[in-house]
């Protein structure tokens, strides 16, 4: 009776000592600060674009989270500056008071009924801007930086 109590113990700290590293693995977050749903109460956030003109661009876009993952509808010209982003295929990015230097625009066309529905139901003002043209919805998802270089290594 000792043995098979003990070996239940010991399963049974195993199974706690497993799951409790695989949630410590899960929410280290490789991109410190991005976290989507903590975005949710923002209204706008800004992308930077590099034009091969005219250099750095901030546009300002509004915002939706659904089940746990960042989306903006981008109209003709912030999709216009996004082709030519000579820093493709990234942008630069800004929600509050957190900036990420590497962020991808995932186009999301399965998404655009649901962002729509999402941005009328956030938005007031979006009777009038869903009559615009919006030719990307895009998910953004946020890539970690890289290392600096470490300087005395081989």
């Amino acid at each position: 009776m000792k043995i098979k109590t003990s070996i239940n113990l010991v399963v049974a700290s195993a199974v706690f000592w497993i799951a409790l590293m695989g949630a410590a693995c899960a929410a280290d977050n490789p991109v410190p600060g991005w976290d989507p749903n903590a975005f949710r109460d923002q209204s706008t956030l800004q992308i930077m674009t590099i034009g091969p003109e005219e250099g750095e661009h901030w546009s300002r876009l509004w915002l939706v989270v659904i089940d746990g993952q960042l989306y903006v509808r981008l109209g003709d010209r912030s999709l216009g500056r996004v082709q030519k982003n000579t820093a493709s295929p990234y942008v630069k990015v800004k929600i509050g008071d957190n900036e990420f230097d590497k962020v991808r625009l995932e186009p999301t066309p399965d998404m655009t009924d649901k962002v729509a529905a999402a941005m009328a139901d956030k938005y007031w003002l979006d009777i009038l801007i869903r009559h615009e043209s919006h030719p990307m919805t895009a998910r953004l998802v946020a890539e970690p930086a890289a290392s600096p270089a470490r300087t005395g290594e081989r």
